[in-house]
């Protein structure tokens, strides 16, 4: 039955597999970075820390290091070219690239807000548009976008990162629908609270089922070798969060005014 096969082609086998990991340089990027590798993937990794990629690339075997700028008008064309010249083309683009800054009503910057507009979203709209025209080319191939859990719903301290992922939720299913049919795979990664030095010390709360990144980066190709369209970890917290995308806004404002999070003074 039509309504019971993969929404992508599952991806079983990485071996020989071209893949570009953009915000490979640490968390979910340098994890599916070092996974991939030990399952005989071609790897380009891209970031904006040069140094941290060649650090990483030293233990693997013919890496492409490819730094980039997210937030940098053409730098994503420039990369493509550059892996269209030694590789001929891509089989996998995966687009893990963000930035988390906490900010509530009273810390709120426009400075701010657009740098994580610009990182998390814009710098992702930007990497498709480079990549779409050779997958199509191709008639083949896959986008992995990491969105994540806070876009299922308004939370405390993600004013400007929790519309971020929200948009990316959106944008990540209406690319499905224009090149599923035309061959090309969309994956939806939405993580929950991800283990790394950086979230740690942006994030003064509780952060329930924290995930080591190790473990996300496994998680992530188990779904993809399902072929589901999103993949969500761990599965309590997401699940949660959607769940709570059902209530309405009196009990939701109820229930998230309760967290530790909103209960910190101002």
């Amino acid at each position: 039955m039509g309504w019971l096969r993969c929404l992508n082609t599952p991806i079983t086998n990485w071996a020989g597999r071209r893949v570009w990991i953009v915000g490979a340089s640490s968390g979910i990027g340098a994890a599916l970075a070092a996974e991939l590798n030990a399952r005989g993937a071609r790897l380009a990794l891209s970031a904006r820390s040069g140094g941290r990629l060649k650090e990483l690339a030293a233990g693997f075997d013919g890496v492409l290091v490819l730094p980039l700028d997210v937030t940098d008008p053409g730098a994503f064309t420039l990369a493509m070219l550059q892996i269209l010249d030694a590789w001929g083309g891509v089989d996998v683009v995966i687009l893990s690239a963000g930035t988390y800054m906490p900010m509530r009503a009273w810390d709120l910057t426009v400075d701010t807000a657009r740098q994580t507009v610009h990182t998390n979203l814009l710098g992702v709209v930007d990497g498709v548009a480079a990549v779409v025209p050779q997958l199509l080319r191709q008639r083949g191939g896959a986008i992995a976008i990491v969105g994540g859990a806070a876009g299922y719903r308004g939370l405390p301290e993600a004013l400007a990162y929790g519309p971020s992922k929200a948009a990316l939720i959106n944008f990540a299913e209406t690319l499905y629908l224009d090149l599923a049919p035309r061959g090309v795979s969309v994956f939806l990664i939405n993580p929950g609270f991800i283990r790394s030095p950086q979230r740690v010390a942006c994030m003064d709360f509780e952060m329930p089922a924290l995930v080591a990144a190790p473990v996300a980066a496994r998680s992530i190709l188990r779904g993809m070798s399902r072929g589901v369209f999103e993949i969500h970890f761990p599965q309590r917290f997401p699940f949660l969060l959607k769940l709570l995308r059902w209530l309405p806004y009196r009990m939701y404002f109820r229930v998230a005014a309760r967290s530790r999070m909103l209960k910190r003074d101002a």
